[in-house]
Parts: C-alpha cells; structure tokens; sequence
C-alpha cells in the first residue's frame, strides 16, 4: 500500500530554516518523480520543487530557487525539502507527492508557519 506521511513542519521566525521529511512505504522514491506542493487558504496547490526518478534533474518554482533545495536518501527511501530564509509568504501546508503507477498521491500534508 502507498502510503506518505510529512513531518518538520512548525513555526519558524522569517528568515529562519526548516526541513521536511517525506517517508515513504510501498514503492521506492528512487524509481518515481516526487515533488513538493504547498496551499495557502483560498489559493491552488502551487509546485515547489519536483525531482524526477533516478537520473533525473530538479526543478524549482521561481519564488523558491536559491533559497529551497530537495533531496532524497534512498536507503531511507524518503523525500526531503530543505527550507532556508524562509519568508511569511512561505506559509502554507507542505505536501508531499508521488508519481505512482500513472497517478498522483498525496501525504496528509504539514503546517509551516513563517512569522515574528
């Protein structure tokens, strides 16, 4: 059974770092694109970065090129997003997705909160 679930969010003053954790059980992240989404209430799930399966480049959104890197330990089999001078504007729910089979799933999703 696939299955994501999404850890390290919380509050963080601007400026500040955080990682996300995605694990991952069903299938291994290496074989298959994953990517980052966030939401912000009122607004669209927006792609934050994607890293395509093994061999593969990475891509960001504008808005967080520079400033956002993900990652990926195989052996872990688990996804990561490193987020660093992180802005109010940042605040959102953090999905992780997974390219499975044809068809997109979805973690439950963690809070980041950015503010003073």
């Amino acid at each position: 059974q696939v299955q994501l679930v999404e850890s390290g969010g919380g509050l963080v003053q601007p400026g500040g770092s955080l990682k996300l954790s995605c694990a991952a059980s069903g299938f291994s992240v290496s074989y298959h694109n994953m990517s980052w989404y966030r939401q912000t209430p009122g607004k669209e799930r927006e792609l934050v970065a994607g890293m395509p399966a093994t061999g593969g480049r990475t891509n960001y959104a504008d808005a967080m090129k520079g400033r956002f890197t993900i990652s990926r330990d195989n052996a872990k089999n688990t996804l990561y997003l490193q987020m660093n001078s992180l802005k109010p504007e940042d605040t959102a729910v953090y999905y992780c997705v997974a390219e499975v089979a044809g068809f997109p799933r979805w973690g439950p999703g963690t809070q980041v909160t950015v503010s003073s």
